[in-house]
Parts: structure tokens; sequence; C-alpha cells
């Protein structure tokens, strides 16, 4: 027992386990706090928000409150500026409060702000402090009528506010009702008033503020949505003021929470605001950066492959393969039994083959080899030492590509162009292991190996082309350290491969007929 928990397959087993969780770990928050995905080329809308604000001055000192959108986690703020020249700008948690001396000219400020994501926790912003309940100021006049309007809401469908709304937006609503809201077509007159309908009854409420993110959108007038507080969920559900439908509606951000404006002038008379928004599309990579910062995880990102620049980052790509490629020239050596020329031979064919393209690359492949060979053949009589003959096949292996791209560029031959790209050293060794192994087992068993580096090259080409897999392996590069341990555990595989199987079953067919086990 002792023995067997201090093997090296255990340590291993278990150095597997940890890899294996730890790379489940690290997926997760990617996706979660990172938006990593499994698919390639996902991009991230980035919606910018730009607010130009007017207004005149009365010849007195400035004082101008400009409130902020909301960045909360229904969208996330990624930068924001201020454009207002002679002003001293101060920002604080929900605004910027901007002062300036007394000016002459009209004046006009830009407030530009920058958003992204549209996903998590839409319209149940979690409140676990019950808030405060204002009591409404109705007069002796209109408490009865308020109260006679809530007893009719009762008769509506939904929870108490969405009866509330479905009451007032009736096409032909009951007298009551038009005597207490003679402003209904007003939205922003509509909320204030059921705010305080739902004071009545208990309920906290407040108006929302906000844009509906639309490409090209101008418009001086923001949105009005309710926002009413759910005591059993201890969350504000925010409600249409038109169908009484809950949740934020789709690219729907929210300017202000409760309060009576966007912006306060003092110092300035007839001010005005517009919106403008204009729509753009990042990269997920892009984005990670934010989002890193905004799950507090930024000193985690700076330490990741995805801060480094992106001319290291796509080198990287290619980098990240490689395990799995290495993975797949193992399984097929030590499990499957396939021989090859060396141990990663195929592998850097196959990389090759990403460049020339797999039918070209394989005809050039051949062309090189079957040249070669039959240029080392000639050199074999000459009987030279191992190092002068390995360097003369180098030699002539380079010669061979010059020709090769010469004659493809005069001819347009792109399979001769394609040369270029198979590293020499390696085609040399190929062609003086065949050599070898043909002069001492014979041309079937040198060609065998040959075949099987390129079955090996191609089966490995098919995985490391792929663009969906070189994108999982490197953005979950903790899959390598998988990898790394199912490697060594296959280092202390010691059974038969599949190619011994089939050589020797005529021993076990024999044996069985013998009658012995």
């Amino acid at each position: 027992m002792l023995k067997k928990f201090l093997s090296v397959r255990f340590w291993l087993t278990v150095g597997l386990i940890c890899s294996v969780l730890f790379a489940g770990w690290s997926i997760y928050y990617k996706v979660k706090d990172w938006d990593f995905n499994l698919t390639p080329n996902q991009t991230t809308p980035v919606w910018a928000i730009e607010s130009h604000l007017t207004f005149k001055p009365t010849n007195k000192p400035i004082q101008i409150t400009l409130y902020r959108p909301d960045g909360s986690r229904i969208y996330k703020i990624l930068d924001e500026s201020v454009v207002a020249k002679n002003y001293t700008v101060r920002e604080e948690k929900d605004k910027f409060i901007l002062t300036a001396d007394p000016q002459k000219k009209d004046q006009s400020i830009y407030y530009r702000v920058s958003v992204y994501d549209n996903k998590e926790s839409r319209g149940k912003i979690k409140d676990t402090q019950v808030p405060t309940i204002k009591a409404p100021d109705f007069d002796d006049t209109l408490l009865p009528i308020a109260q006679q309007i809530l007893t009719l809401s009762e008769e509506q469908s939904g929870d108490s506010v969405q009866k509330l709304i479905r009451l007032i937006n009736q096409p032909m609503p009951d007298e009551t009702v038009i005597t207490f809201m003679p402003e209904r077509q007003d939205i922003r007159a509509t909320a204030h008033v059921l705010t305080k309908l739902l004071a009545l009854k208990q309920i906290p409420a407040r108006v929302i503020r906000g844009i509906t993110l639309e490409e090209g959108k101008k418009t001086s007038v923001p949105d009005v949505m309710l926002e009413a507080y759910d005591m059993q969920g201890k969350r504000w559900l925010t409600y249409d003021l038109q169908t009484g439908a809950i949740g934020i509606p789709e690219n729907f951000i929210v300017l202000q929470r409760g309060g009576k404006s966007l912006v306060d002038v003092a110092g300035g008379v007839d001010s005005a605001m517009k919106y403008s928004v204009l729509k753009s599309v990042n990269s997920s990579f892009g984005m990670a950066k934010y989002r890193a910062k905004s799950a507090r995880q930024e000193n985690l990102f700076t330490y990741s492959i995805y801060n480094l620049p992106i001319s290291q980052q796509n080198a990287l790509k290619w980098l990240t393969i490689f395990p799995l490629a290495i993975l797949i020239v193992v399984v097929l050596r030590n499990v499957v039994g396939l021989k090859t020329m060396g141990t990663f031979t195929p592998m850097l064919i196959a990389l090759a083959l990403v460049q020339t393209g797999l039918i070209s690359g394989l005809i050039g492949f051949g062309l090189i080899v079957g040249i070669g060979l039959a240029i080392r053949t000639g050199l074999s009589k000459l009987n030279l030492l191992l190092v002068p003959r390995i360097s003369a096949v180098v030699i002539f292996v380079i010669l061979i590509i010059q020709v090769c791209a010469v004659l493809g560029y005069v001819y347009d031959w792109r399979v001769a162009t394609s040369v270029l790209f198979f590293p020499i050293i390696i085609m040399a060794w190929i062609i003086e292991r065949a050599s070898i192994i043909w002069e001492e087992e014979g041309f079937k068993n040198a060609a065998k190996e040959v075949i099987n580096s390129v079955i090996v090259a191609v089966i490995t080409y098919f995985i490391v082309v792929n663009p969906t897999i070189r994108h999982i392996m490197f953005v979950f590069n903790e899959l390598n350290v998988v990898i790394l341990f199912i490697v060594m555990l296959l280092g202390t595989y010691t059974g038969y491969r599949l190619t011994e199987l089939k050589r020797f079953a005529p021993l076990v067919k024999k044996t069985d007929t013998n009658g012995r086990k």
C-alpha cells in the first residue's frame, strides 16, 4: 500500500486532478468576469453617449451639478470626460461639480461617457437595506380620491405596481382617474404621481431617467421609468410606465435614480441638455482589461499574457497550441505505436503545412524528400564522413529550395514556392535518416516511417489549423497544465501499443488453439 502511495503514477494522477480543478476554476472566472468565450472573433458593443449642455449666464458665479450615469452592474463605464473651457471640474461619486467665474457669452459644455455590457442583474438591483417611505403630500381633498384609485386598481391584473399602471393607461379611464390625473399624457408627471400613490400602500418607489441606446439617436428628453421596491425579494424592480412590464428594456442605460433633474445650473438661465448616441464595437480581448478592473482583478490581469502587446500575443497564440500538438504526437507514438522520423518532426511539418496549405505542402514535401534521397544515394558512394555528408545534404536542400522558389515564381507554381516554408535542417535530417534506414532495414521500412510521419503531421495539421481550437488554447491556456500531466502519465504507460496488439495476434490465436491461457 505504501509503495503504491509513493509511486510516480499516483502523484501524477493527483497532479492531473489538481490541474483539472485549477483549469476549471480559471476558465470559470475568465468566462464570468472577463467575458471570454469558446468561439473566436467575439465582440462587445460599446456605446458612446454625449451630453451637450447650453445656457445663458447671468453675470454671477456659475456652479453646475452634472449627474453621472449609473455605473452599476447593468452597464459599466469604460471612460468619461468633461469638456468645459474656463471651468474647474470636481468629480464625486455620482456627479461632476463644475465651477467658474461669471461669464458673458453663451455657455456650451460637453460630457462624454462610453459604457459597455447589458447582461447582469437587469432590473433586479439588490438592496438589503429597506428604503424609507416619504409620506405623500395629498391634501384633504385629494387623499380620498387617491384611496379610491387604489381600490379601483385592485380590479386589474399583476402586482400592486402593475395594477396602478394598467388602471391609469386604460383606453377609457374612470372619471376618478381623469379627475386625479388631468396631465396623465405627461409621462414624467405620471411617474411622480405613481410614487405618491404607492407610498400610500407602503411601497417605496422612485423615478428613474435614462437613455435608450440606439445608433445615431439624438434627443433632448430622457426616457422615464418607475422603480418600486420588492419587500420579499429585497430588490428594486423596474416598470414600464406604458405597459407595466417588469425589467429594464434592452439597451437602456440609467442616468439617474430618484432625482428631480439630470443637471442643475446656478448662475445661468434657459439651460438645455441634448443627448447623442454612437455605437462602436470592441474585441473581447480589448475589453478584458476593463472587465478585470471592474471585477477587482486588475492585478491578476496585469500578470497575464492578455496584457502583452498584440504582436507578442499573436506569437503566443502559436506557442499555446504546441502542447496539444505534442500530446497528439505522444498518443500516436506511445499508445497507437506509429514510428515516425524523430519525436517531434511531424509537429514541425504540420506547422509548415499551415503556412503552405495542405495539398501544396504535401507535394512540396514529397518533392524535397524525393530529390534529396536521390542525391543522398549518390553521396553514399563517395564514402564521406558523417558530419560532411549531413552538411552536404543541408546545402543540397537549400539549393533545391532556391531552384523551386525561382521556378515557382517564374511559372506561377504555388506548389514550388511552398517549399520555402519547410525547415531546412529538419528536411535534411529526414533525408539523412530515411537514407540510413533504407540502407540498414530496406526501402519498405524507410518509406513506412516517412509515411507515418506525414500521417501524424496531417492529423496534427487539422488540429492546429482549426481557429476555434487555437482560440480555446490561447484564451484558456491553463489547459496546457492539464496536458502536461496527461503527457507525463502517458510516460508511465508500459502496456501494449495498438499496433503491437495486431502484431502479436497470431500468438494469441495459437495459445487459444492449444487450450492454454
